[in-house]
């Protein structure tokens, strides 16, 4: 991708793996300080084509509209929120920025990575509709979802979602809530956008271009062996700052690092299966991205959902994920990934996760051993006049779940996103899997304030953050007119109104 012939010797910036949460940082820094000097790796062809491109992902703008697994239920029926409100404010971070990006000329047309699609959330069955009503009039508290729409009358809801309702049983009770500020987003083209504006500002962007080793110097700078894929040359560049944001690729990268905060860290890949929709006259039926509960002991990742998309200007309809089990970490990745991470620094975590997590491993081989047949029927409990030939599978983009070492359990197995630092902040990982993209803004913000050599202390202010996300700092959960300034304003760039 890059113009430049070769790698240059020195840069400020090094970012490993040319996805979403890389050409998120690599944004973020160049637009705080414009003189740094960025270089982005990737030891694929293009960038984006792992779980950053549009086929790899749900395209979910994670917002907590419809995701039931948001808003877990206690033992005495309350409905929690906490989590609900923390993942749509990190959402709105997000939104800012891309505005903030149009605003500046740095992102020309929106409607090429993001659209407006409602978000649902679907139960069906006496004990669910009871709990969605509790969780819609939970959320009503706060005016992050007051918009958020509940009904349990089936004209109603056969209003919003005609193809999941059409044979359905007239005698079953459903309910669903509706949100419409709901947005499917397209990850790969908006990673693609960011990194060419990126190269527009000089930054080089090398694909085919795999780091094969890490070494820490004395003055805190890292020492970085790249070898081109293409020419099997390996080139030496020394950089201030290294992110490795190579999604499944980051763990060994950070194992190979040899930091202290790294030490006990381990990784379980969940490899995705999604049912397309083949039949025009279908797709054309539904619009919505619709979230129902999951099955038991269904990692969160699994949440079944059928979700109308918008991929390269033209609707799509998929259906799942169905879990899958593979030992690589990576699509294109090597089934020796999974043991080759394990290891005298990790091999406690690694067991201790294992013995803990039965029932995944159960649910796992379940999702291994189905037939196609099996997925169709999984796909009726949404859609009851679904037909296999309208459907086809298709392999998403693999999670690496993040195994953490644990003083109690040995190691613990985590459904989620981390950010494991150096203690200089020289170098920085990004593990784990979900809400992940959508939230890879705010994952960002809290990185640059932890600190990194190459920001100042007033490059790296919240002041300036604020420049570029101005909830940043303030909860708009307690600021109702912030709140509809920001949204009025992101819908207005976005092009979302």
């Amino acid at each position: 991708m890059s113009d430049v012939a070769s790698l240059p010797a020195e840069t400020d910036v090094l970012l490993v793996g040319a996805g979403i949460m890389s050409a998120t940082l690599g944004t973020l820094l160049k637009t705080l300080a414009p003189s740094l000097r960025i270089t982005v790796v990737d030891a694929l062809e293009q960038p984006a084509i792992e779980s950053s491109d549009a086929w790899n992902n749900a395209g979910t703008g994670h917002a907590a509209l419809c995701e039931l697994n948001y808003t877990p239920e206690g033992p005495d029926g309350t409905i929690a929120i906490d989590r609900a409100i923390k993942i749509n404010e990190q959402f709105q971070h997000s939104r800012q920025f891309w505005a903030s990006l149009v605003q500046r000329g740095l992102l020309a047309d929106p409607r090429q990575f993001i659209n407006r699609i409602p978000h649902m959330s679907f139960v069906s069955g006496a004990p669910a509709v009871d709990f969605l009503r509790r969780r819609f009039a939970a959320m009503q508290v706060s005016p992050l979802f007051r918009s958020m729409q509940f009904s349990d009358n089936p004209a109603q809801v056969r209003e919003w979602i005609p193809l999941m309702m059409a044979s359905r049983d007239a005698s079953e009770p459903v309910a669903a809530t509706r949100s419409e500020e709901g947005t499917d987003l397209n990850f790969g083209a908006l990673t693609r956008l960011m990194l060419g504006s990126l190269q527009q500002q000089g930054s080089g962007i090398f694909m085919r271009h795999k780091v094969t080793g890490l070494t820490k110097l004395p003055d805190t700078r890292w020492y970085v062996e790249v070898e081109n894929l293409a020419t099997k040359k390996r080139t030496r560049i020394t950089t201030r700052f290294i992110f490795l944001g190579a999604g499944g690729g980051a763990l060994p990268l950070l194992q190979q690092s040899g930091i202290p905060e790294g030490r006990g860290y381990g990784g379980f890949p969940v490899s995705g299966q999604w049912l397309r929709c083949t039949n025009r006259a279908v797709i054309e039926q539904h619009a919505a991205k619709v979230y129902g509960k999951p099955a038991l002991g269904a990692p969160p990742m699994s949440v079944p959902h059928l979700d109308t998309r918008v991929i390269d200007g033209k609707r799509e309809l998929l259906f799942g994920p169905f879990a899958g089990f593979t030992t690589k970490f990576l699509k294109t990745g090597s089934f020796l990934d999974l043991p080759g991470s394990v290891g005298p620094g990790n091999l406690v975590s690694m067991l201790g996760a294992g013995a803990t997590n039965l029932e995944l491993t159960k649910y796992l081989i379940g999702q291994v051993l189905q037939s196609q047949e099996d997925r169709i029927n999984a796909l009726r409990e949404f859609v009851p006049t679904a037909r296999g030939e309208d459907w086809v599978l298709e392999i998403a983009g693999q999670r690496v779940q993040i195994i953490k070492p644990d003083p109690k359990m040995g190691g613990k197995l985590e459904f989620g996103t981390e950010i494991v630092r150096s203690a200089d902040g020289s170098l920085a990982a990004l593990l784990g899997a979900s809400p992940g993209a959508s939230t890879a803004v705010s994952i960002m913000l809290e990185l640059i304030m932890k600190g990194t050599p190459v920001l100042s202390a007033e490059e790296g202010s919240a002041e300036r953050l604020r420049d570029l996300v101005p909830s940043y700092g303030r909860s708009m959960n307690n600021d109702p007119e912030l709140l509809t300034e920001m949204t009025a304003k992101t819908n207005r760039l976005l092009q979302l109104a």
